[in-house]
């Protein structure tokens, strides 16, 4: 019903159907669950050997779990690894109340999150995807590809999403790996999967080749092998037909920009030289235009743009490098 493939490296959208419609996304829900663990990981609000106590609240959960007990601890790596690869909504849960000290506390991060991605498509009522009973709780496959590519960004999460047979409770419980595109697609590197009776069968799903990283998201398939086959033939679309380039820039073209009543007379401005660009065919001489200004009024922020560089594929314009600059000049 929903589809989207999108470059990771670049944000680009390579192919799109109905990607913005308002889907209950079931357990593709949990990634924004595990981005804000994963950040909170990273800003040192919680770590991995950290112990969680599981709640009568994350216990009542149901659906996929694995059958946590009022007051049985587990540690912040056990239950990360129960949500990514089995999508257990009790840990989940569990997971959720740790770090913001409430379910609606949670909630509440899930949504400030969204907007702080600038989505405008998505809004949670739980952490968990279940949607027997919610009234509000809708994404979008544009908004869920989105999120997906931060929380790729975090090394952590390959950890458990590349594993395809784990356990927890010393191999007593377990955990075989939702996501069926870990043991046949090549290069796949996650991420999540969902399926209720209200979503149907979805999934976001994330490889690299060729250190080209692509995800994509399918909603609402009609059963578990469509979504897992429309996911693969999307990825494969994507690198069949797709490049990452990098740009090849010539300094000498980047000349000066005078700054009129500065504290400096004239500013060189700054790129990005790390930027790669996403084309349709590697294999071709691309054109390069350099349009600086040539003068801006003091004062002069760092970062303020002051010229672009166009890279031409024939007429078309297939990918622009703002100029800016790389320091603050002041007033005379």
């Amino acid at each position: 019903n929903s589809v989207i493939l999108m470059s990771m490296d670049t944000g680009e959208v390579l192919l799109k159907e109905n990607e913005y419609e308002h889907l209950s996304p079931a357990s593709v829900t949990k990634i924004m669950t595990i981005l804000i663990a994963l950040e909170a990981i990273d800003s040192d609000k919680i770590s991995l050997t950290d112990k969680v106590t599981a709640s009568e609240n994350a216990v009542s959960m149901g659906g996929s779990q694995i059958w946590l007990e009022v007051g049985e601890t587990m540690t912040v790596d056990e239950l990360l690894k129960a949500i990514v690869i089995a999508s257990a909504n009790d840990a989940c849960t569990a997971l959720g109340e740790y770090i913001a000290g409430s379910s609606a506390g949670f909630v509440k991060m899930m949504n400030d999150r969204v907007k702080e991605l600038g989505l405008k498509n998505t809004n949670f009522e739980n952490c968990t995807g279940l949607d027997d009973t919610t009234k509000n709780h809708y994404s979008c496959a544009y908004d869920l590809a989105v999120i997906s590519c931060e929380v790729m960004k975090h090394e952590l999460i390959l950890d458990y999403t590349t594993v395809w047979l784990d356990s927890l409770r010393d191999g007593k419980t377990e955990l075989n790996n939702t996501n069926k595109l870990v043991n046949t697609y090549n290069g796949i590197t996650g991420l999540k999967t969902g399926t209720t009776s209200n979503a149907g069968f979805c999934v976001a799903a994330t490889a690299c080749r060729d250190n080209m990283n692509l995800v994509a998201v399918v909603l609402d398939a009609e059963n578990s092998e469509d979504r897992f086959d429309t996911a693969a033939y999307l990825l494969d679309y994507g690198f069949a037909n797709y490049k990452l380039f990098k740009p090849e820039i010539d300094t000498d073209k980047i000349t000066s920009v005078k700054v009129i009543n500065g504290l400096e007379k004239s500013i060189i401005p700054n790129f990005n030289n790390n930027v790669s660009v996403i084309v349709e065919n590697i294999n071709k001489d691309y054109d390069y235009e350099y349009k600086l200004k040539e003068s801006v009024e003091a004062p002069v922020t760092k970062g303020d743009t002051l010229g672009v560089i166009n890279i031409i594929d024939g007429e078309n314009v297939i990918a622009s490098l703002e100029l800016t600059s790389p320091r603050d000049i002041g007033v005379i």
